[in-house]
């Protein structure tokens, strides 16, 4: 483990989180909205592959892994390609394709991290291996949808004639993504603790982890990450309701930190201990 994984992970994650949501906002949004979230995303798959180029990724040991690792990272640089190309082209040539490029270029992003997961995992059991590429593929969804919501609800500023219905609907989104988070981690834990034998394990178990003083990331993990987007997005989601845009994204300014916050830990601890939460 190395702090170069954790942050590929996280930024990785996060930017295609961020071409994931933008599939589900409506082009009422206007361009300039598409091309700002496509840059921000292309971004942050460049950063991420920065870290990760050059540098061991985080991949278990053996032969499979470093199969799953490698077409995981081609499927990424497929990813970022699709998805500067959308911003290269945007409101031009091929504003009628863009739709399908971004489709490619989130479709090429979600096989990416299913393939991080699985190079991650592929020396634990098939549920370990499912709930991993599960615990990735919400935590993408749930860093986009905060993300994406947070500027979309900035938006507002830019355009002020349009319908609030839009910053709803990818509110919803985002608690939707997030009750999904909340979900998988639940089972992550509950399977760690629930599997972990003394006589086939070595070292003490997720359980005694969890109540140690290590324990503060998980804890930390919990409340920053899964409790307080929880309680923020609900915040946002009734503040939508009365069309108070500006106060709805001061709301996700705060979440948005939380979930970063929480999902850094979170790339950590999985990392740590295997356990993906």
């Amino acid at each position: 483990m190395s702090l170069s994984n954790v942050l590929f992970l996280f930024l990785a994650h996060l930017g295609v989180g961020i071409a994931f949501t933008l599939v589900f906002v409506s082009r009422d949004a206007g361009i300039k909205f598409f091309r700002f979230n496509a840059g921000l995303g292309a971004i942050l798959i460049a950063v991420a592959l920065a870290f990760r180029y050059g540098a061991p990724g985080p991949a278990a040991s053996g032969a499979g892994a470093d199969a799953y690792d490698r077409s995981a990272l081609v499927a990424l640089d497929a990813a970022e390609a699709a998805l500067v190309f959308y911003w290269a082209t945007i409101g031009r040539l091929f504003t009628r394709f863009r739709g399908l490029i971004l489709g490619g270029a989130a479709l090429a992003g979600i096989a990416a991290i299913v393939l991080q997961a699985l190079a991650i995992s592929i020396d634990r059991s098939a549920a370990a291996q499912a709930l991993t590429v599960a615990s990735f593929l919400t935590s993408s969804a749930m860093l986009g949808g905060a993300c994406t919501a947070m500027i979309l609800g900035h938006w507002y500023l830019v355009l002020p004639s349009m319908e609030v219905s839009y910053l709803q609907s990818i509110v919803g989104l985002h608690i939707l993504s997030m009750t999904a988070r909340v979900v998988v981690v639940a089972a992550a834990v509950w399977f760690a603790i629930a599997t972990w034998r003394p006589d086939l394990d070595a070292g003490p178990g997720f359980r005694h982890y969890i109540f140690s003083i290590e324990g503060i990331f998980f804890w930390q993990r919990v409340l920053f990450g899964l409790a307080g987007p929880a309680v923020l997005s609900y915040l946002t989601w009734e503040t939508a309701k009365i069309r108070a845009t500006q106060s709805a994204t001061g709301i996700l300014y705060v979440d948005f930190f939380t979930v970063v916050v929480g999902e850094v830990l979170a790339k950590y601890i999985v990392l740590a201990t295997r356990v993906p939460v």
